[in-house]
């Protein structure tokens, strides 16, 4: 999303802010009320606890100061990780996990390590974002289509061609007529998209379905404060759990991470203060807390939600706020509005997220100028999509890491002959990765005479090297009273 808008920035909420914050405020809460609702259906939870956990963002998160104008809530990148937990660990657990992510969270704030996601490599968290809408596309085809879904990914792409001859087309209709509204708004005048693009869609599918009478799912909520479901002492055995403890890492890593680059992307938006990372992590840290406590969604910083709350002209952190109290209002005041929203239609504006998520021109980009952070993004992606977030993004490091040492480690040779000796000088660095490779340069170079290797050329020199190198010399030419290389 290309955004241009220039604010005061962080300034202190009061009476000279106060209509520019009222109005974002309204705009993003009708963002975010579709996006709350849509991300709890597609992670297999109650709607109801996507709108508290969008509540929690604005009214609690919303007060902290570490970013002034994003946006928290329940985001479609941390779908993919609830949906496998609660279909592994059961919903009561779901607080629990929630919970312990706030406060690993938090721990990473007070201990400042919030500036340390910026040395993730961009690759990583690209191909994460890639294989995160390659999931959610193919879950919400399904969804769409008005057809259970298979667990595994890999099932669902594999089922997605034979799904024509199982759709119910009249969920078909509405969640397509949603993606060509998102569509067709982005390129309406700047005065009519002030109204969110995701509202219209929404409410022209939810129309159509009353005024027509179609028969087609719809959401269910039945009030939010019943939703409320504190974890008992019993829930918080599954921590013993190996898979749930790499869950909780997982929410409390991918759910910063998405947070602090969203953050990045914001500051580049207005001219106000900066992000102060390790506030912002502790802000998240509470915030998905107290989610866990109520038994809510986790939350994370939204690009969207942030970047329709500057567009809107929001000036303080007051719009936030009063966008969690918009949503409270509505579900508390308006459950049946929310009761006659068709599941098609959240689909559809899930599917177009998930598109949003391909980073496409990324890819090419990458492909052209640097084509080994390319390949880092598309394994990370392919690895989400073949087993699940958390090994897909620890694959995804591993191989940026391998990547980077491959590139660190340059070495190569000098030969010289110095009378009958051959002095051969090695230089860069020297580690077991390139050993192979120097072994083979040194094997042909030319016999006969005496062979002195000269390392003071290297930057590093890693023990395997230094043996190699030492047996090579002896085997090769040894010179009588020498002993080693140099």
């Amino acid at each position: 999303m290309s955004v241009t808008a220039s604010t005061g920035g962080s300034r202190t909420p009061g009476a000279d802010t106060f209509r520019e914050d009222f109005g974002a405020s309204v705009v993003v809460a009708l963002v975010a009320l579709p996006l709350c609702v849509g991300v709890a259906v597609a992670s297999g939870v109650p709607a109801e606890l996507g709108i508290l956990t969008g509540v929690v963002g604005g009214l609690v998160t919303g007060w902290f100061r570490g970013s002034s104008l994003q946006v928290s809530g329940p985001a479609a990148g941390l779908t993919v990780l609830v949906y496998e937990a609660v279909r592994t660990y059961g919903l009561p657990a779901l607080g629990v996990l929630v919970l312990a992510a706030g406060l690993v969270q938090l721990g990473m704030g007070v201990l400042r390590l919030g500036r340390w996601f910026r040395a993730i490599s961009v690759a990583v968290v690209q191909g994460m974002l890639a294989g995160i809408g390659l999931v959610l596309i193919a879950g919400q085809l399904y969804a769409l289509a008005g057809v259970e879904a298979p667990v595994r990914t890999l099932e669902k792409l594999a089922g997605a061609v034979e799904l024509g001859g199982r759709a119910d087309w009249t969920a078909v209709a509405l969640g397509a007529g949603t993606v060509a509204v998102l569509v067709v708004w982005r390129r309406m005048p700047d005065r009519l998209r002030i109204v969110p693009g995701a509202l219209v869609g929404v409410s022209a599918a939810t129309a159509a379905a009353v005024l027509l009478r179609l028969p087609a799912e719809r959401v269910r909520v039945t009030g939010v404060l019943s939703a409320v479901t504190p974890p008992d002492w019993e829930d918080f055995g599954v921590l013993a759990s190996v898979g749930a403890a790499g869950t909780v890492v997982a929410l409390a890593l991918i759910a910063s991470a998405e947070t602090l680059f969203s953050a990045a992307a914001v500051d580049r938006m207005h001219d106000g203060d900066r992000t102060d990372y390790d506030r912002e992590l502790v802000a998240q840290g509470v915030g998905n807390t107290l989610c866990g406590l109520l038994g809510a969604l986790p939350m994370t910083a939204v690009i969207v939600r942030s970047a329709a709350n500057v567009e809107a002209g929001a000036r303080t952190r007051a719009s936030r706020i009063l966008h969690g109290g918009w949503l409270l209002v509505f579900a508390v005041a308006v459950p049946g509005l929310l009761q006659s929203v068709p599941l098609a239609a959240l689909a559809g504006v899930l599917l177009h997220a998930g598109w949003k998520l391909l980073p496409v021109r990324a890819v090419a980009a990458l492909w052209r100028s640097h084509r080994g952070e390319a390949v880092v993004l598309l394994a990370t992606a392919s690895a989400i999509v073949a087993t699940n977030l958390f090994e897909g993004v620890l694959a995804g490091l591993g191989l940026a890491v391998a990547k980077a040492a491959w590139e660190t480690s340059h070495v190569h040779i000098e030969p010289v002959w110095e009378g009958e000796e051959l002095r051969v000088r090695i230089l860069g660095n020297a580690s077991f990765l390139r050993l192979p490779k120097l072994l083979d340069e040194l094997d042909s170079l030319p016999r006969g005479g005496a062979v002195h290797l000269d390392l003071s050329g290297l930057r590093h020199l890693d023990h395997a090297c230094l043996t190699a190198l030492d047996g090579w010399e002896r085997a090769r030419a040894p010179v009588p009273g020498r002993e080693g290389v140099t």
